[in-house]
């Protein structure tokens, strides 16, 4: 053991690392995603100003929004599915709140100003009572002002394009609402991570409150080996000492792994709320238990391995099971994606259900509202597809809509034929309109019905009558 330890200690990378990296990918992806675009439409956008949502280089429009049932399935399911494989795992490796807490304490505060005399001791506060603190205080606040504005501007940039975003701030009076958000949710960053600090985890986020029912004994997190290191905490968790006793256990009382420890916990009193998964404890045992030729006494695993020394169960039932419903979403969504219509067309009827003129001429009055939801324009007309006895009067050309443009057409059907013969009611006839783009009629089509209503026969014959 001491041999393998050893060499596990040469080519180790701490967990703090591979986290520090894992945040950097994040942050270019969220300052890159809004300024990628395919064909004028961005990665992922939801404006509620051009009423559109984007997403991977598709544009759709407000009234298309049935994909969004299947995004937020995927966001929660996939959270869900994340907890109960690997713990907390989103708190301490993806969670935006906790890069910001890890730029603004371990960056700024400890390596940049020194405000904070150790990255591994997270338990003491700097000392406020000296002008020199005090002063770095402030700079450390005004370098996080800098960046929580950068942020703030970054999450506003996937409701309002930046394209956008850079326009409107120029000329902001106009442009209130936007200002109003991006304000709060910049005040909303200073205080969360200047002085709510890892309170919000363990008090106000309502994800520790509902995580404990995904775990069960697979479930991957830091887990404290007390076969190995002893026992510290009897079941009530009191603390019953600072280490075990002499030939008890193998763990030093050195507490290291309670000094990182961000949300101020002992990993060592077993599975605890609190706990993001940061794995900072197990990187302050793996050293200490390294330098003694031993293996760390908290370690990524899980309750099943610590205990039975079993490789954990990955793929179990409940895992198999978000897996299946993630996979059907995610099918969903691609299928729902791939039926999108680059028009949108709404057929409502006129109050006056019908007009009758000379020599046996019926009239029917429709409001067509057309959009168009390509990304470019395009000249729009329709057809009477089934019933060659009813022509279109008004209007007699196509016309043109821009891109993302809408149209109120006030269409008239006609018919010069006598199509039902009755004089006890009038007769609503089904009809089907199709309407295309002019220059792309095969990829640009929808087909909608409405009902084209004729009179009584003896209204018709009382009207020639005149």
């Amino acid at each position: 053991m001491a041999n393998r330890a050893k060499e596990y200690l040469k080519n180790w990378i701490s967990y703090r690392t591979k986290r520090y990296l894992t945040f950097l990918l994040i942050t270019i992806i969220s300052l890159g995603v809004p300024f990628i675009t395919i064909d004028g439409n961005h990665i992922f956008l939801l404006s509620f100003d051009h009423m559109q949502m984007h997403l991977l280089g598709v544009s759709f429009d407000m009234q298309e929004l049935y994909l969004m049932p299947f995004i937020l399935i995927l966001m929660f399911l996939g959270i869900f599915f994340l907890t109960t494989v690997g713990g907390r795992i989103w708190c301490g490796w993806g969670c935006p709140k906790t890069i910001f807490r890890v730029i603004y304490r371990d960056f700024i505060e400890t390596k940049l100003l020194g405000l904070r005399k150790n990255i591994n001791n997270k338990q003491i506060e700097p000392d406020m009572s000296k002008p020199i603190n005090k002063l770095k205080k402030t700079v450390a606040v005004l370098i996080w002002a800098v960046l929580a504005l950068i942020a703030s501007s970054n999450f506003l940039w996937y409701f309002v394009p930046p394209e956008d975003f850079f326009s409107y701030i120029q000329n902001i009076e106009e442009h209130t609402t936007m200002l109003i958000f991006g304000a709060v949710l910049f005040g909303f960053l200073m205080y969360d991570t200047i002085m709510l600090k890892e309170d919000f985890c363990v008090y106000v986020c309502p994800y520790s409150r509902v995580q404990s029912v995904m775990y069960d004994d697979d479930t991957v997190m830091a887990v404290y080996d007390p076969h190995r290191g002893g026992t510290i905490y009897n079941d009530e968790k009191e603390k019953l000492h600072k280490k075990p006793p002499k030939g008890e256990g193998e763990c030093t009382g050195c507490e290291s792994c309670v000094r990182v420890c961000p949300t101020h916990i002992d990993i060592r009193k077993g599975l605890q709320l609190e706990c993001i998964n940061c794995l900072e404890c197990v990187d302050a045992c793996t050293k200490v238990m390294g330098s003694l030729e031993k293996e760390s006494l908290v370690q990524w695993s899980s309750d099943y391995e610590i205990n039975t020394k079993n490789k954990t169960r990955y793929f179990r039932f409940r895992t198999l099971g978000y897996i299946a419903v993630l996979t059907l979403t995610l099918i969903g969504l691609i299928a729902m994606s791939t039926t999108k219509e680059y028009m949108l067309l709404n057929i409502n009827k006129t109050t006056e259900l019908y007009s009758i003129k000379k020599d046996n001429i019926v009239q029917n009055s429709y409001v067509f509202l057309f959009q168009n939801t390509d990304n470019k324009a395009h000249n729009y007309y329709f057809d009477i597809e089934d019933n060659d006895d009813i022509t279109i009067l008004r209007p007699k050309n196509p016309f043109k809509l821009s891109a993302g443009g809408k149209a109120k057409k006030i269409v008239i059907l006609q018919t010069k034929k006598e199509l039902v013969k009755d004089d006890r009611k009038d007769t609503p006839i089904t009809i089907s309109i199709k309407a295309y783009a002019v220059d792309e009629a095969k990829r640009i089509v929808v087909n909608r019905e409405t009902v084209f209503v004729y009179p009584r026969y003896d209204l018709i014959e009382a009207k020639n009558k005149k």
